[in-house]
């Protein structure tokens, strides 16, 4: 049975599609810096306005009590993580600069050797850095505002509380969150991936597979490194926040999403569809394999 090659490593659009990425993500941070950071600024207000969304959504649903006992909390949440579902929209539209995708367009870059360690750190470092200016400028905002006034910010001071749990809880609380940290991006990335592999062709489908991603990660309450470190700033502008566990919080949640991300999305489907190796090693396979 003869098997075209092409059907072996059906990846070669996604990875094509991530190396070029890569391309310009390297130009613009080396030779625009100020842009790119810029960009990375954006993905950092966008995940601030949706966050602020998602928490909203909760208090709202779970003001609503039925029959004087429950309120509508879980349907709060439901909604809530569907709203901010759409911020992964927002940013790959806008071509904004996210550093968890990005995570994976280096590691794919790394793989391939189209990327120094030194030079993917630096676009890391810069996008964390556009990233965490954008978070500070909503932050900024949110703090001469209401918006965040009231049952808004008793949810997010509440999850400041249980995201810095995980560090005071010790190595149980640590491994916890790591896991955590790492399913985020791997869905995350998985999500880009659909949107990268050539095989979804309308922007509807790509939105809903970005927007799933996004839900899953904050209906389950995964760890993402940016939506965290938004969080801690807008809290800490309003009311403080413990600032060694949510540093820790924030260091752990970039170990567990670049592993997630980085590891078990871009280093392994880049050796997943690594079309060159295996004809290094079958070099009369030509474009087709026998079986």
């Amino acid at each position: 049975m003869s098997t075209d090659i092409k059907e072996l490593f059906p990846g070669r659009v996604f990875i094509s599609t991530a190396l070029d990425a890569l391309e310009a993500k390297t130009a613009l941070s080396g030779e625009l810096t100020r842009r790119y950071l810029q960009r990375a600024a954006m993905a950092g207000i966008l995940i601030g306005i949706f966050y602020v969304a998602y928490f909203a959504t909760l208090a709202t649903f779970d003001q609503v009590v039925i029959n004087g006992e429950s309120t509508l909390r879980p349907v709060g949440k439901v909604v809530g993580a569907l709203v901010f579902g759409w911020a992964l929209v927002f940013i790959y539209y806008t071509r904004s600069e996210l550093l968890t995708s990005n995570m994976m367009i280096v590691s794919v870059g790394r793989y391939h050797r189209r990327t120094t360690a030194r030079r993917a750190l630096r676009l890391l470092g810069l996008c964390y850095l556009g990233n965490l200016l954008g978070g500070l400028v909503v932050a900024g905002l949110l703090a001469l505002s209401s918006i965040t006034s009231g049952p808004v910010l008793a949810e997010m001071s509440e999850a400041v509380a249980h995201k810095t749990e995980y560090l005071t809880s010790g190595v149980t609380g640590w491994a916890d969150l790591l896991v955590r940290a790492i399913l985020c991006n791997l869905l995350i990335n998985l999500a880009m991936l659909l949107v990268y592999n050539g095989l979804i062709h309308e922007d509807f489908t790509k939105s809903l597979a970005m927007v799933m991603s996004v839900f899953l990660f904050a209906f389950t309450g995964l760890e993402h490194s940016v939506a965290n470190t938004v969080l801690f700033s807008v809290v800490a502008l309003q009311e403080g926040v413990p600032f060694l566990p949510a540093v820790g919080n924030i260091a752990l949640a970039l170990i567990g999403n670049f592993i997630g991300g980085g590891l078990l999305i871009g280093m392994y489907y880049a050796y997943v569809n690594d079309e060159a190796d295996y004809l290094r090693h079958h070099p009369t396979a030509g474009s087709s394999t026998t079986g």
